[in-house]
């Protein structure tokens, strides 16, 4: 059997680009990392700034400010989205679990991002929510949050890609569709 992180540092460039096959910790690190890989938060922000109440199937892109730079302020009480730096193809026989770092958590800051499905590939929008009652700093080219991924014994009987899921091959930060 391969250990998980032999087998990322072997699947890593066919999956991730650009890949750090090393944990950088300069910084809030990135890389691979025992199980997984920590992915890095581009520098292309959308601040959320609508009026209630929000739906998945009436928010719109007029809803959000763009903002791009190095530290993006996170409204108390309220969200951002995000991107990963990284562009993602996901194996028919993996799925990716994602987790936000524990050190936004410690923070109060909650780190969300759905299942990489086998046979997605994008980079992942990223959703950030600062529960706390204060304005909270998101680093841009840093750490943001870390994929598992599970190798399953057989391909999948279905993918993203079989299903044409609405959000294959990912560019940019994509609201909900």
């Amino acid at each position: 059997m391969v250990k998980p992180d032999k087998w990322i540092k072997e699947m890593g460039e066919k999956m991730i680009t650009p890949f750090s096959p090393e944990k950088v910790k300069k910084c809030i690190s990135f890389g691979v990392s025992s199980y997984g890989y920590d992915f890095v938060l581009s520098d292309e922000f959308l601040i959320f700034k609508g009026k209630g109440p929000i739906s998945p199937k009436k928010i719109d892109v007029s809803d959000f400010e763009k903002f791009k730079g190095n530290i993006c302020i996170v409204p108390p009480n309220s969200f951002i989205l995000g991107k990963s730096l990284e562009y993602f193809r996901i194996p028919r026989d993996v799925i990716g679990l994602c987790f936000g770092k524990s050190t936004y958590a410690r923070c109060g800051i909650v780190v969300n991002v759905t299942p990489l499905e086998p046979e997605w590939e994008g980079h992942l929008t990223v959703q950030i929510a600062n529960l706390t009652p204060m304005e909270a700093e998101i680093y841009a080219g840093e750490g943001i949050g870390q994929i598992i991924f599970l190798s399953a014994e057989s391909e999948c009987e279905k993918s993203y890609k079989d299903v044409a899921g609405k959000y294959q091959a990912s560019k940019g930060i994509v609201i909900p569709k």
